[in-house]
Protein backbone atom coordinates (compact mmCIF):
# COMPACT_ATOMS: atom_id res chain seq x y z
CA UNK A 1 0.00 0.00 0.00
CA UNK A 2 1.46 3.34 -1.03
CA UNK A 3 1.84 5.98 1.64
CA UNK A 4 -0.37 9.05 1.09
CA UNK A 5 1.29 12.01 -0.60
CA UNK A 6 2.10 14.78 1.82
CA UNK A 7 2.86 18.33 0.71
CA UNK A 8 5.95 20.10 1.96
CA UNK A 9 9.69 19.73 1.43
CA UNK A 10 12.60 19.56 3.88
CA UNK A 11 12.93 23.35 3.73
CA UNK A 12 9.33 24.28 4.53
CA UNK A 13 8.65 21.70 7.22
CA UNK A 14 7.92 23.01 10.71
CA UNK A 15 10.85 22.79 13.08
CA UNK A 16 8.78 21.37 15.92
CA UNK A 17 5.41 19.92 16.79
CA UNK A 18 4.08 18.11 19.85
CA UNK A 19 1.03 15.95 20.58
CA UNK A 20 0.49 15.57 24.33
CA UNK A 21 -2.47 14.04 26.12
CA UNK A 22 -2.88 16.35 29.12
CA UNK A 23 -2.94 20.09 29.75
CA UNK A 24 -0.47 19.87 32.64
CA UNK A 25 2.25 18.59 30.32
CA UNK A 26 1.38 21.17 27.68
CA UNK A 27 1.63 23.95 30.26
CA UNK A 28 5.19 22.84 31.07
CA UNK A 29 6.15 22.44 27.41
CA UNK A 30 4.89 25.71 25.89
CA UNK A 31 7.22 28.13 27.75
CA UNK A 32 10.25 26.03 26.75
CA UNK A 33 9.10 25.97 23.13
CA UNK A 34 8.74 29.78 23.15
CA UNK A 35 12.19 30.06 24.73
CA UNK A 36 13.66 28.07 21.84
CA UNK A 37 12.02 30.37 19.30
CA UNK A 38 9.36 27.95 18.08
CA UNK A 39 5.60 28.39 17.72
CA UNK A 40 3.64 27.46 20.88
CA UNK A 41 0.55 26.73 18.77
CA UNK A 42 2.39 23.67 17.47
CA UNK A 43 1.86 22.10 20.91
CA UNK A 44 -1.30 20.10 20.21
CA UNK A 45 -3.73 18.33 22.53
CA UNK A 46 -3.86 14.59 21.88
CA UNK A 47 -1.41 11.71 21.85
CA UNK A 48 -0.01 9.22 19.36
CA UNK A 49 -3.32 8.59 17.56
CA UNK A 50 -3.83 12.31 16.94
CA UNK A 51 -0.26 12.62 15.69
CA UNK A 52 -0.76 9.83 13.16
CA UNK A 53 -4.02 11.32 11.88
CA UNK A 54 -2.56 14.80 11.53
CA UNK A 55 0.73 13.78 9.94
CA UNK A 56 -0.98 11.53 7.40
CA UNK A 57 -2.12 14.64 5.53
CA UNK A 58 0.61 17.17 6.39
CA UNK A 59 4.40 17.18 6.37
CA UNK A 60 5.94 15.97 9.61
CA UNK A 61 8.11 18.41 11.60
CA UNK A 62 11.85 18.14 11.98
CA UNK A 63 11.42 17.36 15.69
CA UNK A 64 8.31 15.55 16.88
CA UNK A 65 7.27 15.08 20.51
CA UNK A 66 4.52 12.52 20.95
CA UNK A 67 2.68 11.23 24.02
CA UNK A 68 2.35 7.44 24.37
CA UNK A 69 0.28 7.57 27.58
CA UNK A 70 -2.95 6.46 25.88
CA UNK A 71 -1.29 3.78 23.75
CA UNK A 72 -1.98 0.18 24.76
CA UNK A 73 0.97 -1.19 22.78
CA UNK A 74 3.53 1.63 22.29
CA UNK A 75 6.09 -0.40 20.36
CA UNK A 76 3.53 -1.71 17.89
CA UNK A 77 1.85 1.69 17.52
CA UNK A 78 5.19 3.27 16.67
CA UNK A 79 4.98 1.49 13.30
CA UNK A 80 1.95 3.57 12.38
CA UNK A 81 3.83 6.73 13.29
CA UNK A 82 6.81 5.69 11.16
CA UNK A 83 4.51 5.29 8.16
CA UNK A 84 3.45 8.94 8.24
CA UNK A 85 6.77 10.61 9.21
CA UNK A 86 9.23 12.13 6.78
CA UNK A 87 12.72 10.59 6.68
CA UNK A 88 15.00 12.38 9.13
CA UNK A 89 12.36 13.21 11.74
CA UNK A 90 13.74 13.19 15.28
CA UNK A 91 11.15 11.73 17.66
CA UNK A 92 10.91 12.29 21.42
CA UNK A 93 8.42 10.06 23.22
CA UNK A 94 6.55 11.01 26.40
CA UNK A 95 5.02 8.44 28.74
CA UNK A 96 4.05 7.54 32.26
CA UNK A 97 5.18 3.91 32.25
CA UNK A 98 8.34 3.62 34.36
CA UNK A 99 9.67 0.47 32.71
CA UNK A 100 13.34 0.25 31.80
CA UNK A 101 12.67 -2.44 29.18
CA UNK A 102 10.18 -0.20 27.40
CA UNK A 103 12.70 2.62 27.53
CA UNK A 104 15.45 0.45 26.05
CA UNK A 105 13.14 -0.94 23.34
CA UNK A 106 12.05 2.56 22.31
CA UNK A 107 15.64 3.81 22.14
CA UNK A 108 16.69 0.72 20.18
CA UNK A 109 13.83 1.27 17.73
CA UNK A 110 15.14 4.71 16.80
CA UNK A 111 13.28 7.00 19.19
CA UNK A 112 15.72 9.75 20.19
CA UNK A 113 14.56 10.05 23.81
CA UNK A 114 11.87 8.92 26.23
CA UNK A 115 10.73 11.35 28.93
CA UNK A 116 8.80 10.25 31.98
CA UNK A 117 5.84 12.21 33.31
CA UNK A 118 5.47 14.51 35.17
CA UNK A 119 7.59 16.67 32.89
CA UNK A 120 9.97 19.37 34.10
CA UNK A 121 11.21 22.40 32.12
CA UNK A 122 14.87 21.40 32.48
CA UNK A 123 14.17 17.86 31.31
CA UNK A 124 12.34 19.13 28.22
CA UNK A 125 14.94 21.82 27.49
CA UNK A 126 17.82 19.34 27.50
CA UNK A 127 16.02 16.80 25.34
CA UNK A 128 14.93 19.36 22.75
CA UNK A 129 18.42 20.88 22.57
CA UNK A 130 19.93 17.45 21.96
CA UNK A 131 17.28 16.64 19.35
CA UNK A 132 18.01 19.91 17.57
CA UNK A 133 21.73 19.04 17.54
CA UNK A 134 20.98 15.63 16.04
CA UNK A 135 18.78 17.12 13.33
CA UNK A 136 21.44 19.70 12.47
CA UNK A 137 24.02 17.01 11.75
CA UNK A 138 24.67 16.29 8.06
CA UNK A 139 22.31 13.58 6.86
CA UNK A 140 23.44 10.82 4.54
CA UNK A 141 21.63 10.71 1.21
CA UNK A 142 19.39 7.77 0.46
CA UNK A 143 21.36 4.95 -1.06
CA UNK A 144 24.68 6.39 0.03
CA UNK A 145 27.12 4.01 1.64
CA UNK A 146 27.52 4.79 5.33
CA UNK A 147 31.07 5.78 6.11
CA UNK A 148 32.62 4.09 9.12
CA UNK A 149 34.18 6.54 11.54
CA UNK A 150 37.65 5.34 12.47
CA UNK A 151 39.11 6.30 15.82
CA UNK A 152 42.83 5.54 16.04
CA UNK A 153 44.90 5.65 19.22
CA UNK A 154 48.65 5.96 18.70
CA UNK A 155 50.54 4.64 21.73
CA UNK A 156 54.29 4.47 22.27
CA UNK A 157 55.72 1.62 24.31
CA UNK A 158 58.48 3.94 25.52
CA UNK A 159 59.08 7.69 25.53
CA UNK A 160 60.94 8.79 22.43
CA UNK A 161 59.88 6.00 20.07
CA UNK A 162 58.14 8.53 17.82
CA UNK A 163 54.46 7.92 18.56
CA UNK A 164 53.63 11.64 18.42
CA UNK A 165 55.46 11.99 15.10
CA UNK A 166 53.34 9.19 13.64
CA UNK A 167 50.11 10.55 15.15
CA UNK A 168 50.52 14.00 13.60
CA UNK A 169 51.65 12.50 10.29
CA UNK A 170 48.62 10.20 10.13
CA UNK A 171 46.25 13.06 10.90
CA UNK A 172 47.88 15.16 8.19
CA UNK A 173 47.66 12.38 5.61
CA UNK A 174 44.00 11.60 6.36
CA UNK A 175 43.09 15.28 6.01
CA UNK A 176 45.17 16.20 2.94
CA UNK A 177 45.79 13.06 0.88
CA UNK A 178 42.39 11.46 1.53
CA UNK A 179 40.39 14.67 2.13
CA UNK A 180 38.76 13.17 5.24
CA UNK A 181 37.51 15.47 8.03
CA UNK A 182 39.95 14.59 10.82
CA UNK A 183 40.33 15.42 14.51
CA UNK A 184 43.70 15.19 16.26
CA UNK A 185 43.49 14.88 20.05
CA UNK A 186 46.80 15.27 21.88
CA UNK A 187 46.35 13.82 25.36
CA UNK A 188 49.81 14.72 26.60
CA UNK A 189 48.39 17.60 28.60
CA UNK A 190 51.69 19.05 29.80
CA UNK A 191 54.25 18.11 27.15
CA UNK A 192 52.30 17.38 23.97
CA UNK A 193 53.94 18.17 20.62
CA UNK A 194 50.94 17.98 18.31
CA UNK A 195 50.66 21.77 18.00
CA UNK A 196 54.43 22.15 17.58
CA UNK A 197 54.49 19.62 14.74
CA UNK A 198 51.74 21.54 12.94
CA UNK A 199 53.34 24.93 13.67
CA UNK A 200 50.33 26.03 15.75
CA UNK A 201 49.67 27.49 19.18
CA UNK A 202 48.04 24.83 21.39
CA UNK A 203 45.36 27.12 22.82
CA UNK A 204 43.25 26.37 25.89
CA UNK A 205 40.67 24.12 24.27
CA UNK A 206 41.61 20.86 25.96
CA UNK A 207 42.20 22.55 29.31
CA UNK A 208 38.75 24.14 29.16
CA UNK A 209 37.19 20.79 28.26
CA UNK A 210 38.82 19.08 31.25
CA UNK A 211 37.74 21.85 33.62
CA UNK A 212 34.17 22.07 32.25
CA UNK A 213 33.13 18.72 30.73
CA UNK A 214 29.46 19.74 30.82
CA UNK A 215 30.19 22.43 28.22
CA UNK A 216 31.36 19.94 25.61
CA UNK A 217 29.04 19.90 22.61
CA UNK A 218 29.22 20.57 18.89
CA UNK A 219 29.54 24.33 19.36
CA UNK A 220 32.33 23.91 21.91
CA UNK A 221 34.22 21.63 19.52
CA UNK A 222 33.88 24.18 16.73
CA UNK A 223 35.22 27.01 18.89
CA UNK A 224 37.86 25.18 20.94
CA UNK A 225 39.64 23.23 18.22
CA UNK A 226 42.45 24.86 16.23
CA UNK A 227 42.18 24.52 12.48
CA UNK A 228 45.35 23.17 10.83
CA UNK A 229 43.88 22.92 7.34
CA UNK A 230 40.47 22.62 5.72
CA UNK A 231 40.02 19.05 6.95
CA UNK A 232 42.15 18.88 10.11
CA UNK A 233 41.38 20.31 13.55
CA UNK A 234 43.56 19.95 16.66
CA UNK A 235 42.66 19.87 20.33
CA UNK A 236 45.63 20.05 22.68
CA UNK A 237 47.01 21.83 25.73
CA UNK A 238 50.19 23.12 27.25
CA UNK A 239 49.25 23.02 30.91
CA UNK A 240 51.63 24.47 33.53
CA UNK A 241 53.92 21.84 35.02
CA UNK A 242 52.70 22.74 38.51
CA UNK A 243 49.09 21.99 37.53
CA UNK A 244 48.35 18.25 37.93
CA UNK A 245 45.76 16.59 35.72
CA UNK A 246 42.54 16.64 37.76
CA UNK A 247 39.85 14.72 35.89
CA UNK A 248 37.93 11.46 36.03
CA UNK A 249 38.21 11.11 32.25
CA UNK A 250 34.60 12.12 31.55
CA UNK A 251 35.74 15.04 29.38
CA UNK A 252 37.82 12.74 27.18
CA UNK A 253 34.90 10.37 26.65
CA UNK A 254 32.58 13.25 25.71
CA UNK A 255 35.17 14.63 23.32
CA UNK A 256 35.43 11.28 21.57
CA UNK A 257 31.64 11.17 21.25
CA UNK A 258 31.53 14.64 19.68
CA UNK A 259 34.39 13.74 17.32
CA UNK A 260 32.43 10.74 16.07
CA UNK A 261 29.61 13.06 15.07
CA UNK A 262 31.72 15.84 13.55
CA UNK A 263 34.59 14.00 11.83
CA UNK A 264 35.26 10.88 9.78
CA UNK A 265 38.64 10.19 11.37
CA UNK A 266 39.94 10.68 14.90
CA UNK A 267 43.62 10.35 15.78
CA UNK A 268 44.47 10.25 19.48
CA UNK A 269 48.06 10.79 20.57
CA UNK A 270 47.74 8.74 23.75
CA UNK A 271 50.58 8.61 26.31
CA UNK A 272 50.86 5.12 27.74
CA UNK A 273 50.09 6.31 31.28
CA UNK A 274 46.58 7.11 30.06
CA UNK A 275 45.95 3.38 29.75
CA UNK A 276 46.51 3.10 33.49
CA UNK A 277 44.56 6.17 34.57
CA UNK A 278 41.72 6.12 32.03
CA UNK A 279 41.32 2.64 30.51
CA UNK A 280 37.81 3.58 29.36
CA UNK A 281 39.33 5.81 26.68
CA UNK A 282 39.80 2.81 24.41
CA UNK A 283 36.17 1.69 24.67
CA UNK A 284 35.29 3.24 21.30
CA UNK A 285 38.70 3.17 19.64
CA UNK A 286 38.75 1.05 16.48
CA UNK A 287 42.48 0.88 15.79
CA UNK A 288 45.52 0.97 18.08
CA UNK A 289 48.86 1.81 16.48
CA UNK A 290 51.41 0.47 18.96
CA UNK A 291 54.77 2.12 18.28
CA UNK A 292 57.87 0.32 19.48
CA UNK A 293 61.60 -0.01 18.79
CA UNK A 294 64.07 -2.90 18.79
CA UNK A 295 65.30 -2.56 22.37
CA UNK A 296 65.01 -4.80 25.42
CA UNK A 297 62.89 -2.24 27.29
CA UNK A 298 60.53 -1.83 24.36
CA UNK A 299 60.21 -5.60 23.95
CA UNK A 300 59.20 -5.92 27.59
CA UNK A 301 56.70 -3.08 27.40
CA UNK A 302 55.28 -4.23 24.07
CA UNK A 303 54.47 -7.57 25.69
CA UNK A 304 52.79 -5.83 28.62
CA UNK A 305 50.76 -3.41 26.50
CA UNK A 306 49.64 -6.13 24.08
CA UNK A 307 48.47 -8.20 27.03
CA UNK A 308 46.60 -5.20 28.44
CA UNK A 309 44.94 -4.50 25.09
CA UNK A 310 43.85 -8.11 24.74
CA UNK A 311 42.18 -7.96 28.15
CA UNK A 312 40.74 -4.42 27.97
CA UNK A 313 40.31 -3.50 24.29
CA UNK A 314 39.91 -6.76 22.42
CA UNK A 315 37.56 -5.06 19.94
CA UNK A 316 40.33 -2.82 18.59
CA UNK A 317 42.60 -3.87 15.74
CA UNK A 318 46.24 -3.56 16.83
CA UNK A 319 48.93 -2.51 14.33
CA UNK A 320 52.44 -3.00 15.71
CA UNK A 321 54.92 -0.55 14.19
CA UNK A 322 58.68 -0.62 14.74
CA UNK A 323 59.98 2.91 14.36
CA UNK A 324 63.45 4.39 13.96
CA UNK A 325 64.77 1.06 12.72
CA UNK A 326 68.57 0.80 12.39
CA UNK A 327 69.33 -2.84 11.71
CA UNK A 328 73.06 -2.50 12.26
CA UNK A 329 72.79 -1.04 15.77
CA UNK A 330 69.57 -2.61 17.10
CA UNK A 331 69.70 -4.23 20.53
CA UNK A 332 67.45 -7.03 19.26
CA UNK A 333 66.99 -8.16 15.67
CA UNK A 334 63.52 -8.29 14.17
CA UNK A 335 63.15 -12.09 14.31
CA UNK A 336 64.05 -12.27 17.99
CA UNK A 337 61.84 -9.29 18.79
CA UNK A 338 58.83 -10.88 17.09
CA UNK A 339 59.53 -14.17 18.87
CA UNK A 340 59.61 -12.42 22.24
CA UNK A 341 56.35 -10.49 21.74
CA UNK A 342 54.70 -13.53 20.07
CA UNK A 343 53.29 -11.50 17.19
CA UNK A 344 54.51 -10.03 13.92
CA UNK A 345 55.65 -6.50 13.28
CA UNK A 346 53.11 -5.07 10.84
CA UNK A 347 55.31 -2.26 9.58
CA UNK A 348 58.91 -1.06 9.99
CA UNK A 349 59.87 2.59 9.56
CA UNK A 350 63.58 3.34 9.04
CA UNK A 351 65.50 5.81 11.18
CA UNK A 352 66.00 9.11 9.32
CA UNK A 353 67.37 11.91 11.49
CA UNK A 354 67.89 14.24 8.52
CA UNK A 355 64.25 13.99 7.51
CA UNK A 356 63.13 14.57 11.11
CA UNK A 357 65.29 17.69 11.34
CA UNK A 358 63.96 18.91 8.01
CA UNK A 359 60.36 18.60 9.22
CA UNK A 360 61.15 20.50 12.43
CA UNK A 361 62.82 23.33 10.52
CA UNK A 362 59.87 23.65 8.14
CA UNK A 363 57.26 23.49 10.90
CA UNK A 364 55.58 20.57 9.14
CA UNK A 365 54.62 17.01 10.01
CA UNK A 366 57.17 14.34 9.11
CA UNK A 367 54.97 12.94 6.35
CA UNK A 368 54.34 16.35 4.82
CA UNK A 369 57.99 17.42 4.77
CA UNK A 370 59.40 14.10 3.58
CA UNK A 371 57.00 12.71 1.01
CA UNK A 372 59.57 10.72 -0.97
CA UNK A 373 61.87 9.47 1.79
CA UNK A 374 61.69 5.79 2.76
CA UNK A 375 60.29 6.72 6.16
CA UNK A 376 57.67 8.99 4.56
CA UNK A 377 56.58 6.22 2.19
CA UNK A 378 56.30 3.81 5.13
CA UNK A 379 54.08 6.23 7.05
CA UNK A 380 51.78 6.45 4.01
CA UNK A 381 51.58 2.67 4.07
CA UNK A 382 50.59 2.90 7.74
CA UNK A 383 47.83 5.35 6.79
CA UNK A 384 46.49 2.80 4.31
CA UNK A 385 46.60 0.05 6.95
CA UNK A 386 44.52 2.15 9.33
CA UNK A 387 41.92 2.97 6.68
CA UNK A 388 41.87 -0.68 5.63
CA UNK A 389 40.85 -1.50 9.19
CA UNK A 390 37.75 0.61 8.61
CA UNK A 391 36.86 -1.49 5.59
CA UNK A 392 37.28 -4.63 7.69
CA UNK A 393 34.89 -3.23 10.31
CA UNK A 394 32.32 -2.35 7.66
CA UNK A 395 32.48 -5.86 6.22
CA UNK A 396 32.15 -7.59 9.59
CA UNK A 397 29.52 -5.27 11.12
CA UNK A 398 25.90 -6.28 10.74
CA UNK A 399 23.51 -3.35 11.03
CA UNK A 400 20.23 -4.17 12.70
CA UNK A 401 17.12 -2.65 11.20
CA UNK A 402 15.06 -0.72 13.71
CA UNK A 403 11.31 -0.26 13.90
CA UNK A 404 11.90 3.38 13.05
CA UNK A 405 14.31 2.83 10.19
CA UNK A 406 12.16 5.12 8.08
CA UNK A 407 13.05 8.01 10.37
CA UNK A 408 16.68 7.66 9.19
CA UNK A 409 18.04 9.13 12.42
CA UNK A 410 21.12 8.42 14.52
CA UNK A 411 19.94 7.41 17.98
CA UNK A 412 22.24 9.22 20.35
CA UNK A 413 21.81 8.50 24.03
CA UNK A 414 21.85 11.65 26.11
CA UNK A 415 25.21 12.50 27.70
CA UNK A 416 23.27 14.12 30.48
CA UNK A 417 21.14 12.32 33.04
CA UNK A 418 17.98 10.63 31.89
CA UNK A 419 14.96 10.44 34.15
CA UNK A 420 16.42 9.38 37.54
CA UNK A 421 13.62 6.90 38.07
CA UNK A 422 14.47 5.14 34.83
CA UNK A 423 18.15 4.93 35.72
CA UNK A 424 17.25 3.44 39.10
CA UNK A 425 15.06 0.91 37.36
CA UNK A 426 17.91 0.06 35.02
CA UNK A 427 20.23 -0.58 37.94
CA UNK A 428 17.66 -2.81 39.61
CA UNK A 429 17.04 -4.69 36.36
CA UNK A 430 20.75 -5.27 35.77
CA UNK A 431 21.20 -6.54 39.31
CA UNK A 432 18.31 -8.92 38.90
CA UNK A 433 19.71 -10.25 35.65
Amino acid sequence: MNAPWKPGSQSDRDMFAAYLCDEASLDVLRPVVIEMGWKPEKCNKGGLRNAVQSLSITASPNILMVDLSESGDPLNDINALAEVCEPGTVVIAIGQVNDVRLYRDLIASGIHDYLLKPLSPGQIRDSLAQAQAVFSQPKQQDGAVAKQHISTAVIGTRGGVGASTLATSLAHLFSTEDKLPTALLDLDIHFGTGALSLDLEPGRGLTDAIENPSRIDGLFIERAMIRANDNLALLSAEAPINSPLMTDGAAFMQLEEEFRQAFEMTVIDMPRNMLINFPQLLADVNVVVLVTEFTLASARDTIRVLSWLKANASHAKVIVVSNKVQSSVAEINKADFEASIETSINLSIPYDIKSASNAAKLGQTFAEANRTSKAGVAIRELSELVQGSGDDMADSGKTKKSLLGKFDLKSILSKKEKAPALEQAADVSEAAE
